[in-house]
């Protein structure tokens, strides 16, 4: 499971800058619409590229047959 790191910054003018990190693909946008909610204002959104790496998780699906003779 993925851990999401915040990286949030106010400056002294208030604007509000929120990185997410350890998120891959689109998902990373549901974390950033919930800082959004919580500071209660966006003033832009820019993806990274971890926003655009494939999900690296593989599903593998797997029958064994059990041999018969040599």
């Amino acid at each position: 499971m993925e851990r999401p790191e915040f990286d949030v910054n106010i400056s002294k003018t208030g604007q509000v800058t929120v990185r997410v990190v350890g998120v891959k693909g689109p998902r990373c946008l549901e974390y950033a619409d919930l800082i959004k909610e919580i500071v209660g204002r966006e003033e832009q959104r820019e993806l990274t590229t971890e926003y655009y790496a494939p999900d690296t998780k593989v599903r593998i699906n797997a029958e064994v047959r059990e041999r018969s003779g040599p």
